[in-house]
């Protein structure tokens, strides 16, 4: 992770506004049918470990407290924190809640060091992410009778990453259509 950083460094410039959007669902069952456990354990580590890791380079070089100037980092969440994605991937839903709680502590402690630490949350958003057939089959039951977009997803990304959200900081931004 560090090289990464270092690179990005040498060829970019210095940080501002890193977004943890890495994730993946892992194993789809009810969870006392799971018999991937090391999918689970992967999905973990990808989902919660690595925005951990990436936010740790990123405090380091953007806070003030180190030389840096300061900026916004946007951890991507989940409204599977909200129901849990019972039936399905509760174990993703849970990775989510724990970037929940860790971007509300991230935020806080690192606030007066020039970073404001903010998350996205999508609900159903019509992307790879989705089984096929799912974007079909629950779209038209969500309140606004559709799922959503990334293009939404991202609009709000770069508003938390602007100026206009300067005194935002550990806040959850819902992108979910109602549901």
């Amino acid at each position: 992770m560090a090289r990464l950083f270092a690179t990005c460094d040498a060829e970019l410039g210095p940080l501002d506004g890193p977004v943890n959007c890495a994730a993946v669902i892992g194993p789809r069952s009810r969870f006392d049918e799971l018999t991937d456990m090391a999918g689970v354990l992967a999905m973990w580590q990808l989902n919660v470990a690595g925005t951990f890791m990436c936010c740790h380079e990123a405090v380091r070089r953007m806070s003030r407290r180190f030389g840096g100037k300061g900026g916004a980092i946007v951890n991507i969440s989940s409204s599977a924190v909200a129901w849990g994605s019972t039936g399905v991937a509760v174990g993703y839903g849970a990775s989510k809640a724990a970037i929940d709680t860790f971007t509300l502590g991230l935020g806080r402690e690192v606030a007066a060091d020039g970073i404001r630490v903010n998350a996205r949350v999508p609900g159903i958003i019509n992307t790879e992410m989705q089984p096929p057939g799912r974007i079909a089959e629950i779209g038209p039951t969500l309140p606004m009778g559709r799922a959503g977009r990334a293009e939404k997803v991202a609009a709000g990304i770069l508003f938390l990453l602007s100026d206009a959200a300067s005194y935002i900081a550990g806040a959850r931004l819902q992108v979910h259509g109602a549901k």
